[in-house]
């Protein structure tokens, strides 16, 4: 067998003279070459990308509840806490403003129990008379007329934070109502001033 060899900075060219065929023998140096121009494009897109996907910003606790009357340092004490417990906490306080009751105002959620629920043509005028009856048996406790897309008019009564809360309530209302059942929605805060 004759070879023909033939030498390149980056590779070996052999052939064979019988057949004719070349043979591409890449030399070490390519090698390193290639992997070096790899791992710079492999660090320069990981540099990149972790500059994209970068953490939310820091904000403490105490950034959201900023006085502004312009006396900073009355009623002023420190707290000294882990960065990741402040940030879960300041999370939870922005969440909680976003949640809007049925009435829009700012709520949180609990439970209400559902006496009417109904799609039917006539729907709004049974959920008046069901709330008309409710708040003539049950005048101490809240109601509210609800409509849900695309036609749903419901009863809910009452504000309660745990279902253990409103459960005394609910078997009072299903004396009158036996359908009745705790819904989790959107609540009004309870009122702190009850004794």
């Amino acid at each position: 067998m004759n070879w023909l060899k033939s030498w390149d900075n980056n590779h070996i060219v052999e052939k064979n003279n019988k057949s004719g065929e070349y043979l591409f023998i890449l030399s070490g140096n390519y090698y390193f070459c290639a992997m070096i121009r790899n791992l710079f494009s492999f660090f320069i897109i990981l540099f990149f990308s972790a500059g994209i996907t970068t953490a939310q910003p820091f904000v403490s606790t105490s950034d959201l509840f900023k006085r502004t009357d312009g006396n900073f340092k009355a009623g002023q004490f420190k707290i000294t806490q882990d960065r990741a417990l402040d940030t879960l906490i300041t999370r939870y306080i922005l969440a909680s403003g976003n949640r809007k009751t049925s009435e829009g105002t700012q709520g949180m959620d609990g439970f209400r129990i559902q006496i009417y629920y109904s799609s039917v043509r006539t729907a709004r005028e049974e959920a008046s008379r069901a709330r008309a009856e409710f708040l003539s048996k049950f005048p101490d406790i809240k109601s509210y007329e609800e409509y849900a897309e695309p036609g749903y008019f419901m009863v809910r009564a009452g504000d309660y934070r745990t279902k253990a809360q409103g459960y005394k309530y609910l078997l009072l209302i299903r004396k009158e109502f036996p359908n009745a059942y705790f819904v989790p929605t959107v609540i009004n805060f309870p009122d702190l001033n009850i004794k």
